[in-house]
């Protein structure tokens, strides 16, 4: 019997240590593009795609990316099975990349300006995913559009526009896109203090103007812009890592070496997609 139990406790341990080093499996939610009113070819069907920096900033650690599909099991040409919890089954963790605003309705909102109507297509499938991922236990990063959804899936609500809701704020998106910086602030109790270990003030780009405005139900504030108080990092607090960022540290190191190295958190989702393959 003796003899038997350390068998089974080195078989055990040499499976666990196989499972440590079996290379991560990171998903990305896609964006979407809908298909553009009397347009001819790719613009007149529904891409999705996923934006190259934000793949290659995951994929700098060394793990497999894979883009997230939406799924749509009544589909006419080619239905299936498959769903959404199945990604979050056999997946180790999940990414929410920018792109379009979040809808209003999406918050219970009309929007007050028809441009900002946001994508309500994308909203209702990332939302699904992120619950999806969450339930099965696994982490998860919104980068910019994904934080605020993170708050939204919680029952927050955003700025729909900064400039027009909050006048007092700084530009937080102008045509220099993702060479648009400004200051951070980390609130007390926010675990990018220790994550981060920075001595400077932080610097990251600014490529936004929608914002948190109400947080939602067991968020914490991360940070938060230093001249402003805009909210620009959230984190769920009944997960081990779920985790928004407003900036996009995708495009931090080809900026320059003056903005925030953020491959700490990185390095903390990726750690906790490792403790959750049990």
């Amino acid at each position: 019997m003796r003899l038997f139990k350390a068998r089974l406790r080195a078989l055990s341990d040499k499976v666990g240590r196989r499972m440590m080093q079996r290379t991560l499996k990171i998903g990305i939610s896609a964006r979407i593009f809908h298909p553009e009113t009397g347009s001819l070819g790719l613009r007149s069907k529904t891409l999705q795609y996923l934006e190259e920096s934000i793949a290659q900033w995951v994929m700098s650690r060394d793990v497999l990316v894979f883009m997230i599909p939406t799924v749509n099991t009544n589909g006419l040409v080619h239905p299936s099975k498959v769903r959404l919890r199945d990604y979050a089954k056999h997946l180790d963790g999940l990414v929410l990349q920018g792109g379009a605003d979040v809808s209003p309705q999406s918050y219970a909102e009309a929007a007050t300006r028809p441009e900002w109507n946001g994508d309500r297509v994308r909203d209702m499938y990332e939302l699904e995913l992120l619950h999806e991922f969450i339930e099965a236990g696994k982490p998860v990063l919104g980068i910019c559009r994904g934080c605020q959804l993170i708050n939204v899936a919680f029952g927050g609500s955003l700025y729909q526009d900064i400039a027009s809701d909050v006048p007092a704020a700084i530009a937080h998106v102008n045509e220099l896109y993702d060479s648009n910086y400004h200051e951070l602030q980390f609130p007390a109790g926010s675990s990018l203090t220790a994550m981060l270990n920075t001595k400077n003030v932080p610097l990251v780009n600014s490529i936004h103007h929608q914002a948190i405005r109400d947080l939602g139900r067991d968020l914490q504030i991360e940070a938060v812009s230093c001249t402003d108080q805009i909210v620009e990092a959230v984190r769920y607090k009944r997960a081990p890592f779920v985790m928004g960022l407003q900036w996009h540290p995708e495009f931090h190191r080809a900026s320059g070496a003056q903005l925030l190295d953020c491959t700490p958190i990185l390095d903390s989702f990726l750690r906790a997609a490792r403790e959750t393959r049990f």
